[in-house]
C-alpha cells in the first residue's frame, strides 16, 4: 500500500504497528477471516491452484487455507515484521507458504500465476488513483483468465482513518468500477467485524471472477 499522500514510507509505517501492536490488538484483527474463507470455499477453484493474499501480513486467513488443504498459498504484505509474527505462529507449516515482502503498488508479480486474489483491508489504503491503477493492473495480469478476486474494503458507512491514515470507502458498485471491464461482478456481502476493542467497523466484500 502506498502512503506518499500522507507524506510518510508506507514500510516504515506498517514495520512500526506491527512492532508497537501484537497482532491480536489490531483493528482489523480476526481470529477467522470467515467470510474471506467463504468465498475461497465457494469458488470451487482445486486446492492445488496458487492462491495469493495481498496485504495478508499477520492474518490467520493463510492458517485456515492450510488446514482447508490449499497447498500453494502465497502472502504479501509490506511489512516484514507481519510476515515474521504470522511465520512463527505457523511454526513448522509456515514452511508450506511463499511469502513476498513486497508494496503491491510497486511489485512485480509473474504473469498468471494465480487463480485466486484476496485482498481484505489492503485496496482501501490506496487513497491516491495512481496507486490504485498500478495495483488492478498487477491483478490483471498476475490473475489467470476465469480466474477469482475477492476484496474487501471499508463500506461507505464504515470508519474514515485507520491506524492513522485516510482511507478509502466503497460501495460494492463503486469498488467494482475501480475494477471495470474484465472483472464480472459474482457476489458481494457487508460485514460488521468488532474490532479487539469492542468497536464495530463496517465492510464490504465483493467477489469478481476475471473474464
Amino acid at each position: 500500500m502506498s502512503l506518499k499522500n500522507n507524506g510518510m514510507d508506507p514500510k516504515t509505517h506498517w514495520e512500526h504497528i506491527y512492532e508497537k501492536k501484537a497482532p491480536t490488538r489490531v483493528s482489523w484483527y480476526q481470529e477467522h477471516a470467515q467470510i474471506s474463507l467463504q468465498f475461497i470455499l465457494r469458488t470451487g477453484i482445486q486446492k492445488t491452484d496458487p492462491i495469493i493474499d495481498i496485504g495478508g501480513g499477520a492474518s490467520t486467513l493463510v492458517d485456515d487455507l492450510l488446514a482447508e488443504g490449499y497447498q500453494h498459498i502465497s502472502v504479501l504484505d509490506v511489512s516484514a515484521k507481519a510476515l515474521e509474527l504470522a511465520r512463527g505462529r505457523l511454526g513448522e507449516r509456515a514452511a508450506q507458504v511463499n511469502w513476498i515482502e513486497a508494496d503491491i503498488t510497486q511489485v512485480d508479480l509473474p504473469e498468471g500465476a494465480y487463480t485466486l486474489w484476496h485482498d481484505r483491508a489492503a485496496f482501501h489504503f490506496l487513497t491516491q488513483p495512481a496507486d490504485r491503477q498500478r495495483y488492478i493492473e498487477t491483478a490483471r495480469r498476475a490473475v489467470r483468465k476465469g480466474g477469482h478476486v475477492i476484496v474487501a474494503t471499508f463500506a461507505p458507512d464504515g470508519p474514515d482513518h485507520c491506524s492513522g491514515l485516510e482511507v478509502m470507502r466503497y460501495s460494492p458498485e463503486s469498488l467494482h468500477s475501480e475494477f471495470g471491464s474484465g472483472f464480472e461482478l459474482a457476489d458481494s456481502v457487508r460485514e460488521t467485524h468488532h474490532t479487539p476493542f469492542g468497536t464495530e467497523q463496517k465492510f464490504i466484500y465483493c467477489y469478481c471472477r476475471k473474464q
